[in-house]
């Protein structure tokens, strides 16, 4: 009832209320647009399955070996709930984040803790701040809420405007940063987030979606959830370690603050999920090699790009956005009619496109595809 009455004191209706309560109870998805929704907006009708698919985010590698074991030798066990498996990752994380336990939530993947948090501390008073372009899940959560979401436009070097998303709203509740940012791939800098932390709104959160950081050369902030500071921090075993479909994430924070999130859901976590994330972070090799091939892939394409004259935003993820110089829903027409599925149109930028990195044989085709559609 403690929960009920908050959603409704800000702002939910006891119709929608009903509404969430029926979604949980049923085991089913927030209805918000969730990773895979958003994927889904990338495509049209099915996918060849001589397409090729660089449309997601999504790690063509999949699970490491390490992982792939874990999950087939758990996946007979399925008739159970193994608790003690979610209790094994939470202390795996959270030793190699050098955080306690209780500063760890456990999920699966991250976008069920990014609504959960746009939901606790955003209301019809209490605004989401987002920069644009950025992640959408959180501002659907936020529209369901029925909380304002303010767009603040990235600056010229692509990062974060700290600054004015800092003064977008006294009463703000959630400041979303998604580092690298996703569509655009790009880093905001630790010095800004610091900033931010100590200069938002008194009693907002700053909720920093580090989804695609083991990409990039930018250093996580959990020693700054260490310290207690106003910050959630959302990890996901969908990039990097190639989880997509298997589902595992975390969200690290102060203890007070993950409280507030704990009580819009239950249950068990998938054991595979569980299984495959605790081998991956065991694995001393899967975050550097990957890392570094990912690295050597982007900067291949980076270099064809150039040479051939064509315009895109540097990135230091597994994507980077492509500008197309006309409307970007008709280059991405066009590249399917060469069976390439490039990524959706945000309405910020028109006329890019985000472009995930595949393998080197998927780019090798993305290419050619490319100079026929550019031409």
């Amino acid at each position: 009832m403690q929960h009920n009455d908050g959603l409704l004191a800000r702002g939910i209706s006891r119709r929608d209320f009903q509404r969430l309560a029926g979604f949980f109870a049923a085991g089913a998805a927030l209805p918000f647009a969730t990773e895979p929704v958003l994927a889904q907006l990338s495509q049209t009708g099915p996918i060849p399955p001589d397409a090729v698919k660089i449309n997601a985010n999504e790690n063509p590698l999949g699970p490491c070996p390490q992982a792939l074991d874990a999950v087939q030798s758990i996946a007979a066990r399925g008739g159970r709930y193994m608790y003690d498996l979610t209790a094994q990752f939470t202390q795996t994380i959270a030793a190699q984040e050098n955080l306690k336990p209780r500063y760890v939530l456990p999920f699966a993947g991250s976008s069920d803790p990014l609504h959960r948090v746009v939901l606790a501390y955003t209301s019809a008073s209490k605004p989401y701040v987002v920069a644009d372009p950025g992640y959408e899940a959180g501002f659907r959560a936020a529209d369901f809420a029925g909380a304002k979401s303010i767009r603040i436009p990235l600056t010229k070097t692509y990062a974060h405007d700290v600054r004015a998303m800092a003064a977008a709203d006294p009463n703000a509740g959630v400041i979303y940063v998604c580092n690298p940012n996703n569509p655009t791939g790009t880093l905001t800098p630790r010095a800004d987030i610091e900033w931010l932390i100590e200069n938002k709104p008194k009693g907002s959160v700053v909720l920093l979606d580090e989804a695609y950081i083991h990409f990039s050369s930018a250093t996580p902030c959990s020693d700054l959830v260490a310290a207690d500071k106003d910050l959630i921090i959302l990890r996901t075993f969908s990039k990097i370690y190639g989880m997509a479909g298997l589902r595992a994430g975390a969200a690290f924070g102060r203890p007070d603050l993950l409280e507030r999130i704990t009580g819009y859901a239950a249950g068990a976590l998938p054991t595979t999920g569980m299984a495959g994330a605790t081998a991956s972070l065991e694995s001393k090799t899967v975050v550097p090699e990957r890392k570094t091939n990912m690295k050597n892939l982007r900067e291949d394409v980076f270099s064809f790009l150039q040479k051939n004259n064509i315009a895109f935003v540097p990135s230091e993820s597994n994507c980077f956005m492509l500008d197309t110089k006309r409307p970007a829903g008709e280059f991405v027409k066009a590249m399917q009619a060469e069976k390439i599925y490039v990524g959706r149109v945000w309405p910020a930028w028109p006329t890019y496109s985000r472009i995930t990195i595949g393998t080197p044989a998927e780019m090798a085709k993305f290419q050619t595809a490319l100079l026929k559609v550019m031409a």
